[in-house]
């Protein structure tokens, strides 16, 4: 059988992938390396830390983790890093979105990236739902403007593909195409029509002044910019500053420069791998995972979301796969100035709701607990408490938890630091919850699906295709058998990989 046109595509081509030690980014390295190991040159930008360079970073967080196990044994080493071949192609590079020029300032690297790079893959974003809007809008805003900037000096660049969220639409209800916004558009429900992206760099900016006057420490700085984050979020129709952010992140991509190609990646909630390079392998306590550890330590008690809420997840090398193939398949199409927009997840063509989820974590933690006595004896988990309205949550918390605060802020007023320490604890907690449950709403109460029109019609062209291109990179959700893929893949790889 011919090679696959996919993997044909990335022959003798340089690539740019910013976001090098995220989850999606090291899914894509390890897929292109060992899949195509023709590929000319990868350029990986990596942010320095206090304690490790960026060849450390490369090191150590990406090229020594379990996902390249399989292309460690196709070249032979112990460690990725030894390996000529590894050396000669993958090329660590200093730098950061947030800065003008990726924050590169070594000239005769910059130069040879602007004189080789035919692709760039953008994948560099903070995730955090109430991440501080400063930190927020550089990484997942404004770098959309310093990446078109550095690929207007790009002289071979022909593909940009940009991964953001299916989520910039997570308050829209019923079916929810592949539309790019336009420049200032809002969502249903915002205070203010327009979104002016130069007035909330301002906001910014002002309000750190203010703090900086004010002689603030940093704790105080970035509780004010978490909650200016959430207000101009609410206040403009989305949930939290993540998505907000992202959503000005695809605007500012307007206006991209001509013959390049540009694609969003809009993927769903991204869970484990669900084949390659095998099953199970993920980074972290990701989105609802979160739940299912809570959960499963005893941590959290009450569960807040509708059962009926479709909950729209896609496996982290299926997102992968897809974008691989939108950029070879978009490789030989005419150039057209309009984004392509490609929706990356499971609603539509096969979803789960959050009913079944809930009752496969369950029966889960049932069989395999987390959490165990001195003896080694598994501790059995508390029933938990399912609220499928914020009305319900909201009446919990004020029957169960505020008449003890008001007894804990009686007794302090009278008693020693003890009940002092114990009534913020409890205030904070109280607080904590309300606002978990107010930015997750919007995902446990979702009512949308979101149409993948775009991604069938690539795989329906991939399938008529005489190559092995869909059995090599597939990203069809009907594939997945979502009991097993939980029960036997998913929650035993957050074990594994996440919890170690």
């Amino acid at each position: 059988m011919e090679e696959s046109m996919i993997v044909q595509y990335f022959e003798g081509k340089t690539v740019l992938i910013t976001g090098a030690t995220g989850f999606l980014a090291k899914i894509l390295l390890e897929k292109i390396l060992r899949v195509q190991p023709n590929v000319n040159k990868l350029f990986l930008l990596i942010r320095p830390t206090t304690n490790k360079s960026v060849q450390q970073r490369l090191e150590e967080e990406v090229l020594n983790c379990s996902l390249f196990e399989v292309v460690r044994e196709k070249y032979g080493e112990e460690k990725l890093i030894r390996s000529s071949h590894i050396q000669a192609k993958v090329i660590p590079v200093l730098g950061d979105v947030a800065h003008a020029n990726l924050g590169v300032v070594d000239s005769k690297l910059i130069n040879e990236m602007w004189n080789e790079i035919d692709i760039i893959v953008n994948s560099a974003a903070t995730t955090k739902f109430d991440e501080r809007y400063d930190v927020a809008l550089a990484v997942n805003s404004l770098s959309s403007l310093h990446l078109k900037s550095f690929a207007g000096k790009c002289a071979k660049l022909k593909m940009f593909l940009h991964v953001s969220t299916a989520f910039v639409n997570c308050t829209k209800i019923g079916l929810i195409t592949e539309k790019p916004f336009r420049m200032g558009e809002t969502l249903i429900g915002a205070k203010i029509s327009y979104l002016d992206i130069n007035k909330e760099i301002e906001l910014v900016q002002e309000r750190l002044r203010e703090l900086q006057i004010q002689n603030a420490n940093q704790e105080k700085i970035t509780s004010a910019m978490k909650d200016l984050g959430i207000e101009r979020a609410l206040l403009h129709g989305w949930p939290n500053t993540y998505v907000f952010t992202k959503a000005m992140g695809e605007m500012l991509l307007e206006n991209f420069m001509e013959n390049v190609k540009v694609i969003i990646a809009r993927p769903t909630i991204v869970t484990s791998t669900h084949k390659e390079p095998f099953p199970g392998w993920i980074e972290g306590v990701r989105t609802i995972d979160g739940l299912f550890v809570a959960y499963g330590k005893g941590i959290v008690k009450v569960f807040i979301g509708d059962p009926q809420t479709t909950l729209d997840v896609i496996p982290g090398d299926m997102v992968v796969n897809s974008m691989l193939a939108a950029m070879a398949t978009h490789s030989t199409q005419p150039y057209n100035s309009e984004f392509i927009i490609y929706h990356i997840g499971s609603s539509l063509r096969n979803p789960i709701k959050y009913k079944d989820m809930h009752c496969l974590m369950l029966q889960y933690l049932k069989k395999n607990p987390l959490m165990f006595d001195n003896r080694g004896n598994p501790i059995m988990l508390s029933k938990l408490v399912t609220f499928n309205t914020m009305t319900k949550f909201r009446g919990y918390i004020a029957t169960h938890y505020l008449p003890f605060l008001n007894i804990l802020k009686l007794v302090n007023k009278i008693s020693c630091n003890y009940y002092k320490s114990s009534y913020a604890n409890a205030r904070r907690k109280i607080n904590r919850a309300r606002r978990l449950a107010e930015i997750y709403k919007p995902f446990t109460f979702f009512y949308g699906i979101f149409d993948d029109f775009n991604t069938e019609t690539m795989r329906r062209t991939l399938a008529r295709s005489n190559d092995d291109a869909i059995s090599m990179f597939e990203f069809d959700p009907i594939c997945i058998q979502w009991e097993q893929y939980f029960m036997n893949t998913h929650f035993p790889g957050v074990v594994k990989y996440a919890l170690k």
